[in-house]
């Protein structure tokens, strides 16, 4: 039985982590951190888990981080989370991050986009946790950087084209909307109800998304060149989901058969990506509270574009469900041990 940890466990991204642990066969949970909540029943702060969590919140340099536990989740803010992070990772505890703190590869570029890099040795360490690309890496890894929510919903969709040289590769325009558990739940006017009921609004537009730099860069490494993405995400009116619909120039002469086979053949064999048949498109409902990712694609022939679009739960595949996924990988766990199961309806 892992004794697993969790750091930062009041947010959304805590609260999905807790509920896919609380019930995993293999996992026990000895510790939960939250600054605003120590001492609190977690219970308390989530009703959901009453019979489910009997543990109260300690704070995120509590010693059970560093010598109770197998593996330490980390759902601190940027910034916060690589302080907390070092120091477990140099105690030898292995660690799985969700913030942003080591998925890009350059400190300068992270610095760039978000603040100075306090632990820049430590990235050459840590590995995108995306399992479709990098299983073999992160099954050995001390560190795993959990991929965004709106990266692996892009990375995925267009990994196939990519790998398999079908289109035209400075062509890629992302169009993106996502629910509103993606912006946490710390207070703000911009995710009140009054402000986003009845409302649709892209936000960060113009390249200035922090998202921008990890699709760029691991869209890159699959091709082999410098990629740059044209991006706009958007804001939803509901709880969750990420619908990614992704345009793109197709190879002079790739066809129709060809693209489908790219896909079938890279994910014939993964358990988390579902390829929608002839026809249809997916939806965000089709994934909620799960750890799928739907891709759906069609050449359009009038325009000469390729459109592709893939759906995802922010807040489980986008984040917690893929979280845990790498720590079954890490562990020699099966993969699929505590997420295989059919999203929730309606």
């Amino acid at each position: 039985m892992l004794k697993v940890g969790v750091l930062g466990g009041s947010g959304y991204t805590g609260f999905e982590l807790i509920r896919l642990l609380a019930t995993h066969p293999e996992v026990k949970i000895v510790a939960v951190s939250s600054r605003a909540q120590e001492e609190s029943a977690v219970s308390e702060h989530y009703p959901a888990f009453r019979k489910f969590v009997d543990l109260r919140y300690v704070l995120p340099d509590d010693p059970v981080f560093e010598k109770g536990v197998d593996v330490v989740f980390s759902a601190l803010p940027h910034g916060a989370s690589m302080k907390a992070v070092s120091g477990l990772v140099e105690k030898g505890v292995r660690v799985i991050d969700l913030s942003a703190d080591f998925r890009i590869r350059d400190a300068a570029v992270y610095e760039q986009w978000y603040e100075p890099h306090t632990s820049p040795d430590l990235l050459k360490d840590a590995v995108y946790g995306l399992p479709e690309l990098y299983r073999r890496e992160i099954a050995s890894a001390r560190l795993v950087a959990n991929p965004g929510c709106y990266p692996t919903s892009i990375i995925l969709a267009l990994a196939p084209l990519l790998k398999n040289r079908l289109i035209e590769e400075d062509s890629i325009i992302i169009d993106s909307k996502s629910g509103v558990t993606g912006a946490g739940r710390g207070l703000s006017l911009t995710t009140h109800f009054c402000e986003v009921n009845e409302g649709f609004k892209a936000y960060k537009v113009g390249g200035v998304h922090r998202h921008i730099p990890e699709i760029e860069q691991e869209l890159s490494l699959i091709s082999g060149k410098e990629i740059r993405v044209t991006f706009t995400p958007h804001l939803v009116p509901m709880s969750r989901g990420i619908l990614s619909t992704l345009y793109v120039v197709p190879r002079e002469g790739v066809k129709a058969g060809e693209i489908d086979e790219a896909y079938r053949t890279m994910y014939a064999d993964e358990p988390f990506v579902r390829l929608v048949g002839s026809g249809e498109m997916p939806s965000t409902l089709q994934v909620r509270g799960s750890n799928f990712c739907d891709i759906g694609w069609k050449l359009d022939g009038r325009s000469g574009r390729l459109i592709v679009v893939s759906a995802i739960d922010n807040l489980t595949r986008g984040a917690s469900g893929q979280a845990v996924c790498n720590m079954n990988i890490m562990f020699g766990i099966p993969e699929t041990t505590g997420l295989f199961y059919v999203p929730w309806q309606p």
